[in-house]
């Protein structure tokens, strides 16, 4: 039972499932810490036990902090029963497999000539991936189903929209939603343009007005205002103006992370369709076909990165050394606010608040011509005990093929994880763009040695 006293909610009950994250969870853990209108316990759960106590620890470090205006309790669930009973809130932020696997999902698709900048949501990478995400998932739904059908659950795991389509699969009634930050990077990116192009400063993404359209990664803004402002016309300007590229500075210059870009290729995109695309450059190029990919010198020119698994795992061991510093107080913890909106959203379904924000939900017709069920990713109005989805319009004409593919193709890979179809899982793993150059034979032994590595995450019957 939540306890609301003076417009506050106390003795809040999360599970926090992959809570043995190194970057999400501590985020995650440091919002609520900042924000004094909500108390409760955090369970954290993950199959890395140690991980999860490590960062029990760290949670117990930020809830103490001077500065903190909200005062969490954190503890390890030895199971998903134990984590979800009684749950209020499920956060969901799981690492599906091990670096091996995603070494096989990045690299492989390389000796037949298909570069991946991510490999996470589409393509024969994401494929992959969820081979093996979806009967997790499966796993995870069951148990919200059984031991918290009323709780509201906030998925931050990729492939994003197939993982929130598997747990209304797995249980149709479940309160379910994904977030992603992707969105949130091209609304900054507008506000920088309203300095640079129109000399108008400090303006906060929030205060813009935008029409979320598409599906998690391939984005799209069909309209953007501020304060009445239609700011489609100087976007366009700024994309011929910026054709080799837009240095917003600073931390964001596209040189400076495996995570930035020049935005050159959503630019182009723009050129072509007449529609914001809202993600970062290293998604977008994944979801056609390889205009901007063809190879590592043309991922150079479009001044993006190819995220590499090597990279991916320094990165961790980076954080695993972060992680011994804040437990043993080499580095002091900073209460700031990760700019995730998960905690707000939390909020609004308490009635503390309303909010629209993006989200990836079933298209229940904010979509038209999508297929009802299938998650799209739009505005969402957020208040008590409700989120409605808010009608975003038809896609561009020149947008629709592009994004219904990628929805078709993923209602075939979450049938094709359920039954365990090869025949289906082929042709689905062919139909997508990236793979439009591939010989259909090198195209099987692709498939069947992608698919031998994902064995340990797979049920028996794909090798029956």
């Amino acid at each position: 039972m939540i306890d609301r006293i003076g417009g506050k909610a106390r003795d809040l009950k999360i599970a926090y499932i992959g809570g043995g994250s190194r970057g999400w969870a501590w985020g995650f853990m440091k919002d609520l810490a900042m924000d004094g209108d909500m108390c409760g316990t955090v369970r954290l759960y993950d199959i890395d036990e140690p991980a999860a106590k490590r960062n029990e620890i760290i949670g117990r470090k930020i809830s103490d902090h001077p500065d903190a205006k909200a005062r969490w309790e954190y503890t390890v669930a030895g199971s998903l029963k134990e984590a979800l009973t009684g749950a209020d809130f499920a956060v969901i932020s799981i690492l599906p497999g091990t670096f091996e696997e995603m070494r096989s999902d990045v690299h492989l698709p390389e000796r037949v000539g298909v570069w991946q900048p991510v490999g996470d949501t589409v393509g024969a990478g994401g494929f992959m991936r969820a081979m093996r995400t979806i009967p997790m998932f499966v796993e995870i739904g069951s148990a919200i189903r059984d031991y918290a059908p009323d709780a509201w659950v906030i998925n931050y795991t990729n492939p994003m929209s197939l993982c929130v389509r598997t747990l209304y699969e797995v249980f149709p009634a479940i309160k379910a939603f994904g977030c992603c930050h992707e969105v949130f990077g091209t609304q900054k990116l507008l506000c920088s343009l309203l300095e640079t192009e129109k000399g108008i400063k400090n303006v906060k993404r929030q205060d813009l007005y935008t029409t979320v359209n598409g599906i998690n990664h391939f984005t799209w803004l069909t309209r953007a205002t501020w304060k009445g402002m239609d700011l489609m016309p100087m976007y366009a300007e700024a994309c011929e103006k910026y054709s080799d590229g837009y240095d917003e500075g600073g931390d964001t210059n596209w040189m400076n992370s495996n995570f930035t870009c020049a935005q050159m290729v959503k630019f182009d995109l723009f050129r072509r369709y007449g529609a914001i695309a809202a993600a970062g450059d290293r998604h977008l190029a994944e979801f056609v076909a390889p205009w901007y990919t063809r190879d590592p010198e043309t991922v150079r020119r479009w001044k993006f990165h190819l995220t590499t698994v090597d990279w991916r795992v320094e990165d961790l061991k980076a954080r695993l050394r972060r992680s011994d510093d804040l437990i043993s107080g080499r580095e002091s913890i900073e209460l700031t606010a990760s700019g995730e909106e998960g905690h707000l959203l939390l909020k609004a379904v308490l009635g503390m608040g309303d909010i629209v924000s993006n989200v990836n939900v079933p298209n229940r017709g904010q979509v038209p011509g999508l297929p009802l069920g299938a998650v799209v990713e739009t505005n969402a109005f957020f208040g008590r005990d409700r989120i409605e989805p808010v009608y975003a319009g038809p896609l561009p004409a020149g947008v629709f093929p592009l994004v219904a593919r990628h929805v078709f193709n993923q209602e075939n890979t979450l049938r094709t994880a359920l039954t365990c179809d090869r025949k289906l899982g082929f042709t689905t793993f062919m139909n997508d763009p990236q793979m439009a150059c591939v010989a259909p034979g090198d195209g099987k032994k692709l498939f069947d040695d992608m698919l031998e590595n994902q064995r340990a995450y797979l049920p028996r019957k794909w090798f029956e």
